[in-house]
């Protein structure tokens, strides 16, 4: 069975259901947040763990601890995640951000691979099904401060044979991650320029969820991207080249970005956005005494 017919089976209860139903009354349904077309929302949690890891590791987890930025929790169960399978969440909810989760995203395999500056060839779509399926496999848990979330990171995927169309359905709940501070618009040309490079990616988007970023331990770091690196001396090295990456792609787009290693602790300095800017600015109005650092691990 080829992977698109088996895509097709997973909607077969709903895919029979007319797309211009309302809704039933009392569905919930939400909205996601705001962005822009040139950025990518991304809920802060999925940045700063290894969900999405930068290993392209295909074990099959069981219902595993997966590391990721204190006070988050995650468990998860189905085959790993990596940054490829990450691009194609965050495209699904960059097509969906006008619309409400919970409702039919009509799209295609060729517009899935255009937001993705990917042609339309048979090897990314056969790529492309395949996170799909993937994703619709996944079962996480996510504990959050103020939010958590449990289910599946796809609800439904499914083929409308009549308009060939592929039709997605996101889970509302998905929404309890995106709080006014769980998320963060994430420069897309960056993260495209640093394609096949999931280390460097992964960082990308790991630092530009933090406003001032603290100092963080290598080992750390390396263990909340998912990297599989055993040495200690290789960690570091393919970190280095990783952040030496992340540093030319920022230049490329005068968004200054630097970094230094100093005693197993990387500290980076960058150029904040907007709304971060104004988040440090008002924590600074209200922060009294020398800044202080908080360092992880």
């Amino acid at each position: 069975m080829s992977t698109l017919a088996a895509l097709a089976r997973l909607g077969d209860s709903i895919s029979s259901r007319p797309s211009s139903v309302a809704p039933d009354i009392g569905q919930d349904l939400s909205k996601l947040p705001g962005w822009s077309e040139a950025q990518r929302g991304i809920p802060n949690i999925t940045l700063r763990s290894a969900l999405f890891s930068s290993s392209r590791s295909s074990q099959y987890l069981e219902r595993a601890e997966i590391c990721a930025q204190s006070p988050a929790r995650i468990r998860y169960t189905g085959q790993r995640l990596n940054q490829a399978d990450h691009d194609v969440w965050i495209t699904l909810l960059h097509l969906v951000r006008k619309d409400q989760l919970g409702l039919p995203l009509r799209t295609s395999a060729y517009a899935l691979l255009k937001q993705q500056d990917k042609t339309d060839s048979g090897a990314n779509r056969q790529n492309l099904y395949k996170c799909l399926a993937k994703l619709k496999a996944t079962a996480v848990e996510i504990i959050d401060s103020r939010y958590s979330y449990t289910g599946s990171l796809i609800d439904a995927i499914y083929r409308d044979e009549s308009t060939h169309e592929l039709v997605v359905m996101l889970n509302p709940k998905l929404c309890n991650l995106f709080g006014k501070e769980g998320f963060t618009r994430v420069d897309w040309s960056i993260r495209r320029r640093l394609a096949n490079k999931p280390l460097a990616q992964w960082l990308h988007g790991y630092f530009t969820s933090h406003a001032d970023p603290y100092p963080v331990s290598i080992k750390t770091l390396m263990q909340m991207a998912g990297s599989a690196d055993a040495s200690a001396s290789s960690a570091e090295q393919n970190l280095r080249r990783a952040l030496d990456s992340l540093a030319r792609a920022c230049a490329t787009h005068q968004k200054p970005f630097s970094y230094r290693i100093s005693n197993n602790k990387v500290h980076v300095q960058q150029s904040p956005s907007g709304s971060q800017r104004r988040h440090l600015e008002k924590k600074s109005s209200t922060t009294k005494g020398p800044k202080s650092f908080r360092c992880i691990g």
